[in-house]
Parts: C-alpha cells; sequence; structure tokens
C-alpha cells in the first residue's frame, strides 16, 4: 500500500485511461477496454493486489469478454472516485474531471 499522498497527475493519468476505456468498450475491443481500465485502476493503487485478485475471480468465474470488461470498468470508476477524495479542494480545481463522471460520482454518495 503506497503511503504517498495522490497527485494531481495520477488522477489525470487514470482519468485517462478510464475514458480510453470507456470509448474502447463502446466499440466493442473489450480487451483493449479492460487492458485501460486496469491501467486507470493501477495508477496509485491503494491495494497492490486489488487488480491481481479481481482478474483471477473472473477467470474462475468464467465470464464473457464483455462481462469482464464491465468489471473492470466498475474497478476502474471506483479507483478513480477514491483518488479524487485523496485530493485536497485546491488540487481538485487542478484536474478537469469529466462532468459526466462527477455526475455518476454523485449518485454514488
Amino acid at each position: 500500500m503506497q503511503e504517498s499522498s495522490v497527485t494531481v497527475e495520477e488522477v489525470r493519468e487514470a482519468q485517462e485511461y478510464l475514458k480510453t476505456g470507456m470509448t474502447e468498450s463502446e466499440e466493442k475491443n473489450f480487451n483493449d477496454a479492460s487492458e485501460s481500465f486496469r491501467k486507470s485502476a493501477s495508477v496509485h493503487p491503494f491495494d497492490e493486489k486489488h487488480i491481481e485478485e479481481l482478474e483471477k475471480k473472473l477467470k474462475a468465474g468464467g465470464f464473457k469478454k464483455q462481462q469482464e470488461c464491465m468489471a473492470y470498468m466498475g474497478c476502474a470508476a471506483v479507483h478513480l472516485k477514491q483518488l479524487i477524495a485523496e485530493l485536497s479542494d485546491e488540487q481538485k480545481t487542478e484536474v478537469p474531471v469529466d462532468d459526466q463522471l462527477l455526475a455518476v460520482f454523485k449518485n454514488w454518495d
């Protein structure tokens, strides 16, 4: 587990991977999308083994690629929300968080 603070650059990176994954998912490129979502969730991980454990569970469950992709998307979205929550109010103003993501995150609270 990392003890360093989340940076603005890390939030931007995680958000870009998430957005890329969402586009790839919409285009039905589920393998590429899953990889982008895994990368997003790997930026400043709060639990180093989380992605590895999720991957094992998905493989054991025999899910279709689209279902795996959705699981990784959810993981990446939750991770990004947690990264944003770790930022100071001043840092949050430096990160142009996608409006659609902010709307979704508001519904989670």
